[in-house]
């Protein structure tokens, strides 16, 4: 840590330093309220082929303090004090306005303060990170570029980022070669249910099952963790899927830790999924009417469906699912 300290020193001591030939200009800008954690970040970053641009502590992200925020901002806030959330909804805007790229790492204590400030960006969100969490969410950056962006950079710069990419996988791989693999894919039309031949739409909806049913199936996924290795049987989407559709029978609104505990998986994990399901079409963010910091997810009315229609296709035999 002292080393990733006088490095992050130097490099802050040099407002234009000769970055290594090939990195790409991506500022990165880097805060945090701890000087070795944000030193530990940026050299991250800085190995990533990302250039350092501002730092400091989170509070100086408050509407009208600090200088640009670069291409992409890296922000750690564990707590949930007024002014972290107050410089996260700011910071959440500008990014917005700039299409820069967000990266939030918080505690699961101040997930759903942390997920209600953060509606803007579409920020990647890591609840307790290792080292290597948070390179892996580097390398997303990397390979999830705007196609105007990777269209503005020359051929050599272009083969520099496939490079860095590949680096980033490498390097998270040297920090913990435990860490979990996470595969995204982009959903096909027919995941999406966008078909013309779209029987879901063409016929009256059943309602969903009794959500005591439901809750007993989930019971019955959990059980198996007693006897076996929960991994062996992990799967987040069905079980996201099923709590929110059993919330959704009783009338019940969910958190987003609600919903990360309910998939069984590591909240950074699960956060991935929540994320690629909105994207997909199934859930959706539902912001607090009577509290605007809030926000809750929920099913689609689309995922609504499905659910319904399996259920009563299954018919009987339902129960006896797990």
């Amino acid at each position: 840590m002292a080393e990733a300290l006088a490095r992050f020193d130097a490099v802050c001591a040099d407002p234009a330093p000769n970055y290594p030939a090939g990195q790409l200009a991506l500022a990165v800008s880097v805060f945090a309220d701890h000087p070795g954690l944000r030193a530990e970040i940026a050299e991250d970053a800085l190995a990533a082929g990302f250039r350092l641009g501002g730092t400091g502590k989170v509070a100086d992200l408050i509407e009208g303090e600090g200088g640009p925020l670069g291409e992409l901002i890296l922000i750690d806030a564990p707590v949930a004090e007024a002014s972290a959330l107050a410089a996260l909804s700011s910071v959440d805007v500008r990014a917005a306005r700039a299409g820069a790229q967000l990266i939030v790492s918080t505690s699961i204590a101040a997930l759903d303060d942390v997920f209600g400030c953060l509606d803007q960006c579409g920020p990647q969100i890591l609840v307790e990170p290792t080292r290597a969490e948070r390179v892996i969410a580097l390398g997303r950056v990397l390979g999830g570029m705007p196609r105007g962006r990777v269209r503005d950079l020359t051929e050599e710069d272009r083969l520099t980022l496939l490079r860095l990419t590949e680096q980033v996988g490498q390097l998270a791989e040297r920090l913990d070669r435990d860490a979990p693999a996470f595969r995204f894919e982009s959903p096909t039309a027919a995941y999406r249910g966008e078909d013309a031949s779209d029987r879901l739409v063409q016929r009256a909806r059943p309602p969903l099952p009794d959500p005591r049913l439901i809750r007993g199936i989930i019971r019955q996924r959990q059980l198996r963790a007693r006897f076996f290795d929960a991994g062996l049987f992990a799967d987040p989407a069905w079980d996201i899927l099923l709590d929110l559709a059993a919330a959704r029978a009783e009338g019940k609104r969910v958190s987003v830790t609600s919903v990360c505990i309910a998939s069984g998986v590591p909240p950074t994990t699960a956060l991935r999924w929540i994320a690629q399901m909105t994207e997909a079409g199934l859930l959706e963010r539902v912001e607090d009417v009577a509290d605007r910091r809030r926000a809750f997810v929920a099913l689609t009315s689309r995922a609504a469906d499905a659910v319904a229609r399996y259920f009563a296709e299954l018919g009987h035999g339902s129960g006896r699912l797990v």
